[in-house]
């Protein structure tokens, strides 16, 4: 969420740098006046480094995964809740079509430093100012046993996540769990997702500082 008790703050020196990459930062950070240049991501050799003020997706519109597949990637905050007060998350997007615009729609799971996970969604908005956005787990997400957790602030935590699309079902693991599995029908449907066909990417929460390794797609 943006704004209230942790409002996002400015990454200095922000921007896009990454070729071919874009994003977009959510509705409700711009409707307090962020920009998508308040967040930061960059490239260091293979690996992406995200900072972020405003919540912020990020995606490379080459990067499209169609029919049965697996997106997987590896997070490292090297410390933990180094710009928050509390555990932002971040993670993996799927099935993004229509990226950037109030009719995108993609679904993402993501981790927390706290050993908690949270798949949620953005479906077409009727309003530009505002995004429509859908929980499959909770406002807060759940707790599981195969999300690392960070031994304390400022202490370093890796999660490798991958989004698997199947044909009848759409999963997330983490650190080599499945820790959730959906019917495709229950995301490919009225005011969620348009297609699990889509561009792929990585979504990250305000206040968040990490690296991205890895990010690749496998075919199923």
């Amino acid at each position: 969420a943006a704004g209230g008790p942790d409002p996002a703050r400015v990454v200095e020196g922000g921007g896009v740098s990454v070729t071919g990459w874009t994003g977009k930062i959510d509705a409700a950070e711009a409707a307090n006046g962020q920009v998508l240049n308040n967040s930061k991501l960059s490239q260091e050799g293979n690996v992406l480094h995200v900072t972020t003020g405003p919540a912020a997706t990020y995606w490379n519109p080459a990067n499209k995964a169609t029919g049965n597949y697996t997106v997987t990637a590896t997070f490292t905050e090297p410390k933990y809740m180094d710009r928050n007060s509390h555990p932002h998350p971040y993670g993996i997007l799927v099935a993004g079509n229509d990226l950037g615009t109030a009719q995108q729609s993609y679904v993402y799971c993501s981790a927390y430093g706290s050993g908690f996970f949270i798949v949620r969604g953005f479906g077409p908005s009727e309003d530009a100012t505002k995004d429509t956005v859908w929980a499959m787990n909770g406002g807060r997400g759940t707790a599981n046993d195969a999300v690392h957790k960070a031994a304390g602030p400022g202490e370093p935590v890796t999660q490798e996540i991958a989004v698997t699309v199947k044909a009848d079902s759409v999963e997330c693991a983490v650190n080599g769990t499945t820790v959730v599995s959906y019917p495709k029908t229950d995301l490919v449907t009225a005011g969620k997702l348009k297609s699990t066909d889509g561009v792929y990417g990585i979504r990250f929460s305000h206040n968040t500082n990490a690296t991205v390794s890895g990010l690749t797609l496998v075919k199923q």
